[in-house]
């Protein structure tokens, strides 16, 4: 995944329909084109609500590797909640009814999935809805997903059952999982496919998302990739860069990358750059405060060229560098670079 990210939702109670968002178009035979979700404004966050992330999606996605992530972010983790159980829970974790600080007040990330007992698309959709109507909540739900080919590659080479098919095939399995928690799909907050992620990136998404230390405001994810493997899922503006002056063809910066000050120096050098790149800031300062106004949380900026090694890790490092100067809250991720 990349970040991704990161890192689109369907329209929903309270759910805001940004552009690009595309998970209300999906077929039911895997992941659509785009892996991230737009979000609902975000009233509830400036009220400072005890922070709930609901974590669901296809098994074998990464439901509980997130959970393990989010654990180690400082969530209290709960895995397979029966969903007789979810009132009793939320009886305790409004602000209404327990301390405001201490352990009481710590974030909580709940994983719910098809195996979970009393499971129904429309109970969790309840669910959902009863966290959204408490204004002493910041809730939020994931919905892992990832493309059907992959996931039964993923069984097969563990040789796991498909908790839906333990007498059929995997396909089967994933096929009717993927029906059954449809709903959800269009229900969430955040999508997030792990199709194509590398080591490291979702706890790299949700770490810049989802940390309890993170600044208010749109969390921004910068991500180079090649476009050799395709566009990020999740992306939400993508630049091509291809047009630079291509540093593979330097047999000694070849085997460097854009992180490399030689490499830098070469593409920055390109009168192309020094047209391009200010355009791109200029492009990106009126935008940043326009998506916060309508309440967006996550941002992915991809840069992309032939091989994801060169010039769309610099591009990507100088606007994140651009980013952070402004005071932008930002995750770099460099999604083929580790894979070349």
């Amino acid at each position: 995944m990349s970040i991704d990210p990161v890192a689109q939702v369907a329209p929903s109670a309270g759910a805001d329909k940004s552009a690009g968002n595309t998970a209300g178009k999906d077929s039911g035979h895997g992941p659509s084109s785009s892996g991230q979700s737009a979000t609902r404004p975000q009233s509830r966050h400036e009220e400072e609500g005890r922070r709930i992330i609901l974590v669901t999606g296809m098994a074998g996605a990464g439901r509980s590797t997130a959970l393990k992530c989010l654990e180690d972010l400082g969530y209290e983790a709960v895995d397979n909640l029966p969903l007789a159980l979810a009132p009793h829970l939320l009886s305790g974790l409004s602000a209404a009814s327990s301390d405001v600080t201490g352990e009481r007040n710590r974030p909580i990330a709940i994983g719910i999935d098809a195996r979970t007992r009393d499971f129904t698309a429309q109970a969790v959709t309840d669910l959902v809805a009863q966290l959204r109507g408490d204004r002493w909540l910041d809730s939020t739900l994931i919905f892992m997903d990832c493309e059907d080919e992959i996931l039964r590659r993923r069984f097969t080479e563990t040789r796991r059952r498909h908790p839906l098919a333990p007498d059929g095939t995997v396909l089967d399995g994933i096929q009717q999982e993927r029906r059954l928690i449809a709903p959800l799909r269009l229900l969430a907050d955040l999508i997030i496919d792990t199709s194509d992620q590398a080591s490291g990136d979702l706890k790299r998404l949700l770490s810049g998302r989802f940390a309890l230390d993170r600044r208010s405001g749109v969390a921004i994810s910068v991500v180079s990739f090649s476009f050799r493997r395709g566009l990020p899922r999740e992306a939400d503006l993508v630049f091509d860069v291809r047009f630079l002056d291509n540093p593979h063809y330097d047999p000694v910066l070849r085997p460097l990358t854009g992180e490399d000050e030689a490499v830098g120096a070469m593409i920055a050098a390109d009168p192309a750059f020094a047209t391009f790149f200010p355009a791109l800031t200029d492009l990106l300062l009126p935008l940043l405060p326009g998506y916060e106004r309508e309440g967006k949380s996550y941002l992915t900026v991809a840069i992309g060229c032939t091989g994801g090694r060169h010039r769309s890790v610099y591009v990507a490092r100088r606007v994140a560098e651009w980013l952070r100067q402004r005071g932008q809250d930002v995750a770099l991720t460099h999604r083929d670079l580790e894979r070349l």
